[in-house]
């Protein structure tokens, strides 16, 4: 009897986005867990990152807060998870060209400009919930003067993956 090869395995872009949802899980952040993943043209993992607090501010004295003053709030600090996806990557620049960065939420204007800077050519995107801000109009803006093409991220079904540590 010939046996046949699986055929519920993640395809490459679930792969990736499940990579990106993983590292979101690293976030201290209550209330936004946001995780990245850049891949090379040849589905190479080439960095990951989440958003947090900047190195050597420590999480237990950073403002998570979202609402109040605005010092007093998480948003004039965290470092969102394509900014420390970015910065994380140790290879050379020339290897983020044309590259796809893979995120569950869709970037803000900060981190679409960081995205162009990069050379990063594609956004694969799980979640788009701040869709009519200004910030996410100011980012498909860019990215269209700039040749960077995004997509919300094409899933035949939706999966609940599990991840047994044992």
């Amino acid at each position: 009897m010939k046996v046949e090869k699986r055929k519920d395995y993640l395809s490459w872009d679930e792969y990736f986005m499940a990579i990106a949802k993983l590292s979101a899980m690293r976030s201290k952040d209550p209330s936004t867990q946001v995780g990245a993943c850049i891949v090379s043209n040849d589905n190479r993992i080439l960095s990951i990152g989440y958003n947090g607090a900047p190195n050597g501010f420590s999480d237990d004295d950073f403002p998570w807060d979202r609402d109040g003053e605005n010092l007093d709030t998480k948003y004039p600090y965290v470092c969102h998870a394509e900014l420390n996806a970015i910065l994380n990557y140790r290879g050379s620049k020339k290897d983020l060209e044309d590259a796809k960065i893979y995120v569950d939420l869709f970037p803000c204007n900060e981190c679409a400009k960081l995205i162009i800077q990069s050379g990063i050519k594609e956004v694969i995107y799980l979640s788009d919930k701040y869709w009519d801000s200004d910030n996410n109009i100011a980012s498909r803006k860019l990215f269209d003067k700039c040749g960077v093409r995004y997509n919300k991220i094409k899933l035949e079904e939706e999966k609940n993956i599990e991840i047994d540590l044992k």
